[in-house]
């Protein structure tokens, strides 16, 4: 039986319901739960207390605590939250959904009333106050791939099915905990193993010899990798496959990263019209773009300005593939493009341009920090390994074009686009590499939103290091505002530097930076640090990055959002 269907049942702490759950989910690779305790979740919270293979992450507040499952699960491929029902698990249901849309399997542990109550119909807290039970279930289907509600009669079979959901669709799912079921022992005790989906043979023989074929007959064609090959764990099979078919390879924003950078073939990010002609000039003209696990959305195609022809492109989804318009159904990635690395023939990758990243820091010494002074110094600032979280708005819009070091991730919730999401997500990636250094880059209107959450890298002795870029407010919704200097688009104005001292981090590296020099001494000074470090950049409150500015000329002069 395969590790994902696989259902042990020895032992004594996996025969209640609780504790079948939390067995497989460490029979998957679950090794931390992030949550929030609450009284309907305590036999759960409990149970992952109390479990030696499980260590319990507390988070300042549920979305906090799903914003860095999130965080975790892009790093480690998956990730647990637990909450309790109603206020809990509602709270969460912003970064659950941010899971959803951005293809990251979350498994969402809810302890709810115990069913004696329920069958009651009593008015509990934390309800409505209607003797309806099911409402929270209900309002969460459209964010997960699968949900269930246990009992110690369907527990076996309904864990195996949730867990195949996730990580086949690779989205979140919710798990409703009774709490008077919790620790009853289980009454089914067989394994109700899941079949393992696969591609349909025919047609998978009929994709490849048809890409394969096209492949050979194209004089210029370019491979456009998608996030996508990152959440299925196929970057080294994607690697190979653009390696041995000779393709120059680009990325939409959202996969920036996914495949090295620094690698030969790599021509830049393609951004559609709005950035870096060099990479637009290359996938545009070329007689056959493969499209590996994208996603185009507006901000990853650059307002819909991507220019590609359908019938000159293949697009490989997870579970299908098109070929100009022709759809073919159920043929999975990892088949398609395993299979390729072994059909296509051989060829050297041509001349191409090579990105040259953002260039040399403007601006002298002792002048204000603007965009071309800021972000250059941030490129620079990277260093080979690092986990780079780059909030949603203009923080991450300047380091689109920015070439990243070898081995280097880089992430940002291009699709959901939560403000807020970067800050407790940089906390979850640190937490599942903390060997790695985690550089989070947030505006600080964003960081607002979620900021207690910094507390939790010193809490568990975590060294990132964060740039909170202050321009006196919203300025990704200023660029796309009517009235750049409306009032609601204004903020409190806080001593960010001293933010980490006031959270319990008074050993940390702390800077303010308002000209180069200072960003300068403050970059410096971060990179030395034994320690955490936090440094506030300050900029002008229009300062803004060319990808900015290019939304904001769309967005005015072209009329607006156009699909």
């Amino acid at each position: 039986m395969s590790k994902t269907t696989k259902a042990s049942l020895s032992g004594k702490k996996s025969r209640t319901v609780i504790g079948h759950l939390l067995h497989r989910l460490k029979e998957i690779g679950i090794t931390d739960i992030f949550g929030v305790p609450g009284d309907y979740a305590f036999p759960v919270n409990d149970a992952i207390c109390n479990d030696p293979e499980l260590r319990w992450i507390g988070t300042c507040n549920e979305l906090n605590g799903a914003y860095a499952a999130d965080g975790y699960a892009r790093i480690k491929g998956l990730a647990a939250l637990c909450t309790t029902y109603g206020v809990g698990e509602l709270s969460a249901i912003n970064g659950i959904a941010g899971a959803y849309a951005e293809h990251l399997p979350v498994f969402h542990i809810v302890g709810m009333p115990k069913c004696a109550i329920q069958l009651k119909r009593g008015i509990m807290h934390h309800t409505l106050g209607n003797g309806e039970f099911d409402l929270f279930h209900k309002m969460t289907q459209p964010v997960v791939c699968a949900s269930t509600i246990l009992t110690p009669e369907n527990t076996v079979a309904e864990v195996d099915r949730v867990i195949d959901a996730a990580l086949t669709r690779k989205q979140p799912v919710y798990i409703a905990v009774p709490a008077d079921f919790a620790l009853m022992e289980l009454g089914c005790a067989a394994p109700h193993p899941a079949v393992p989906a696969a591609s349909d043979p025919q047609t998978l023989e009929t994709v490849l010899d048809l890409i394969a074929g096209k492949l050979g007959e194209a004089v210029s064609p370019v491979a456009l990798v998608g996030t996508l090959i990152g959440r299925h764990d196929l970057r080294a099979e994607a690697r190979a496959l653009v390696e041995r078919a000779g393709l120059p390879f680009s990325t939409l924003f959202m996969g920036k990263g996914t495949l090295p950078e620094s690698h030969p073939n790599f021509i830049g990010v393609y951004n559609g019209a709005i950035l870096d002609e060099a990479a637009r000039s290359v996938v545009e003209s070329s007689d056959l773009v493969l499209g590996l696990g994208t996603i185009r959305s507006d901000i990853n195609t650059g307002a819909f300005t991507t220019n590609i022809d359908l019938s000159r492109e293949i697009r490989i989804q997870p579970d299908h593939v098109m070929v100009g318009r022709a759809v073919y159904q159920n043929v999975h990635i990892r088949d398609v493009i395993s299979g390729l690395v072994q059909r296509v023939a051989p060829r050297a990758c041509p001349a191409h341009p090579t990105p040259a990243g953002l260039g040399a820091p403007q601006g002298a010494p002792g002048e204000a920090i603007t965009a071309g002074s800021l972000y250059p110094r941030i490129e620079r600032f990277f260093r080979p390994g690092d986990i780079i979280m780059a909030e949603t708005g203009t923080s991450s819009m300047g380091l689109v074009t920015a070439k990243l070091p070898e081995n280097t991730a880089f992430y940002n919730q291009t699709l959901w686009g939560s403000i807020g999401w970067a800050t407790p997500a940089a906390f979850g990636a640190a937490m599942a590499a903390p060997d790695r250094r985690v550089v989070l880059v947030t505006g600080e209107g964003s960081h607002q939103l979620t900021v207690q959450e910094i507390s939790q890298f010193g809490r568990f002795g975590l060294k990132p290091v964060i740039l909170c870029l202050n321009n006196n407010g919203y300025l990704i919704e200023r660029m796309l505002c009517e009235d750049p200097y409306i009032y609601y688009n204004d903020l409190a104005q806080w001593n960010y530097s001293k933010l980490p001292e006031a959270f319990g981090m008074a050993d940390w590296f702390c800077a303010r930076a308002v000209t180069n020099a200072e960003l300068d001494a403050a970059l410096e000074g971060a990179a030395r640090a034994a320690s955490g470090a936090y440094v506030e950049v300050v900029t002008g409150t229009m300062e803004a990055s060319d990808m900015a500015l290019a939304l904001n000329r769309i967005v005015f002069k072209g009329g607006g959002w156009k699909a």
